[in-house]
């Protein structure tokens, strides 16, 4: 008689990951389409460029802290679910419900209307479609995105590398029609001041929202520590070049913008990249800049409506209770009622933004408060796992514990703050969506035990 085979162990991240692949991931990650957008906002509520520029540097200093403190939990707690995994862990399923539910009705449904507001605004500029360009291009973008993805076509890892090399030499030529314009001695267009100060503390707040929303993605990038070859220093290493990169190509950029539209034409501007490449070089800058801009905007959505899928698809067939949502399509390799539902969300929170007038605003509005919540919900479980579990081991450890922790979530805590103190509509949505889910959690418990 044959003895029983034993089971073979769960398979786990293979160390694999060389420091500069991390890097490259990390800047891939981090860098997006907000970068072309959210400057004109934080020059809108700040009075001087230093004071533009102090804080895409404090930013990138944070952003920097954050992702130190997920490196820690993503090599003690590996896991591809990332800061679900953590606040599951930290907090318990309730948390990680309600992250879930997060994800998919504020945070990656927001993110791609935000991110279709910036195309159409690069896009309706160019062509000039006026004030209703923007939300109409946004709709047809995430409708085309959807149905590519329910063909189950999906682009390919080729693809996104491609992106980012784009996304990169977009920075650089930005950064360069600055530096044109300075040897050319052309003055700014509009030299004048903007319309608040660091010392405001509604206009610093609403800035910095602004700015931490370009450095979104980090968490993401994170998430490599436990595929690191150098378990002990790889990922802090590729983390600080990482961040250091990002940090000085947003500053490149900022600079660029201020020097040739000055600090009150960065504000006024809804595409501040395409009016700078504009001026520096003409039309052919302007159409290559919004060309960078919507192959970024495009693909940006693409990877959130792959992810925001499946991850729905996950927390839907986990809970139970959810229908459709947590059903495969076996033909098409796709989780297709997950995605039909992200693309009706983001296609109703595109017609608030178009109602509010204001829609990439609106989206930030909409997405912010939710995502900060979570945010320093995440930073706070770096403590939380060190005390309950400290006998896991942690081959990376963040230095300078607990006071990097403590000023991320300091941080997190502020923006979120900043994010409800100055009540917009967006900030209203978003706030009851988050509730919906606590009334969502509860009916589900209910049904459970009945």
């Amino acid at each position: 008689m044959e003895s029983p085979r034993r089971p073979e162990p769960p398979a786990t991240p293979r160390r694999q990951v060389g420091v500069w692949q991390a890097v490259s991931v990390c800047v891939g990650m981090v860098i997006g389409a907000g970068i072309f957008r959210s400057p004109s906002v934080v020059a809108a509520n700040l009075g001087t460029e230093a004071e533009v520029l102090l804080a895409w540097a404090f930013g990138g200093a944070m952003s920097l802290a954050g992702a130190l403190c997920f490196a820690e939990m993503a090599a003690a707690f590996p896991d591809p679910g990332g800061d679900y995994h953590f606040l599951r862990r930290a907090y318990g399923p309730r948390a990680g419900f309600l992250f879930a539910w997060s994800r998919f009705a504020v945070i990656h449904t927001g993110s791609m209307a935000m991110l279709g507001f910036v195309l159409g605004d690069y896009v309706g500029g160019l062509l000039g479609l006026g004030a209703w360009g923007s939300p109409a291009i946004a709709v047809i973008a995430i409708a085309a995105l959807a149905a590519i993805n329910l063909a189950g076509l999906r682009m390919g890892i080729g693809t996104q590398v491609a992106l980012m090399t784009l996304v990169f030499a977009g920075l650089l030529a930005v950064g360069f029609g600055g530096v044109v314009l300075a040897l050319e001695g052309v003055p700014p267009a509009s030299p004048g001041g903007a319309g608040g100060s660091a010392t405001d503390a509604a206009h610093l707040g609403t800035a910095l929202v602004f700015v931490f929303l370009a450095y979104g993605g980090w968490s993401d990038a994170a998430t490599l520590s436990a595929e690191m070859r150098d378990e002990r220093r790889g990922i802090s290493r590729a983390l600080l070049a990482g961040m250091a990169i990002v940090t000085a190509l947003y500053l490149l950029a900022n600079w660029a913008y201020l020097r040739g539209l000055g600090l009150a034409g960065v504000a006024a501007s809804q595409a501040p990249a395409a009016d700078l490449m504009l001026r520096a070089f003409g039309p052919a800058g302007q159409a290559a800049i919004v060309a960078v801009v919507a192959v970024t905007a495009i693909t940006s959505m693409n990877a959130i409506l792959i992810a925001g899928a499946r991850t729905t698809y996950a927390a839907a067939r986990d809970t139970g209770g959810l229908g459709a949502l947590g059903e495969w399509h076996a033909v098409r390799g796709t989780p297709a009622w997950a995605v039909v539902a992200i693309a009706a969300v983001a296609l109703a929170l595109v017609a608030l933004g178009a109602w509010a007038r204001s829609g990439f605003s609106t989206m930030v509005d909409f997405l912010s408060p939710v995502y900060w919540f979570f945010l320093g919900m995440s930073g706070a479980a770096l403590i939380v796992l060190r005390r309950r579990f400290p006998e896991a081991p942690r081959p990376f450890r963040v230095p300078g514990y607990p006071w990097v922790p403590l000023a991320f979530v300091a941080t997190s805590a502020y923006m979120a703050w900043s994010s409800v103190a100055f009540v917009h509509v967006g900030t209203l949505f978003g706030i009851g969506v988050l509730l919906a889910g606590l009334v969502l959690l509860a009916a589900l418990e209910w049904r459970r035990r009945a």
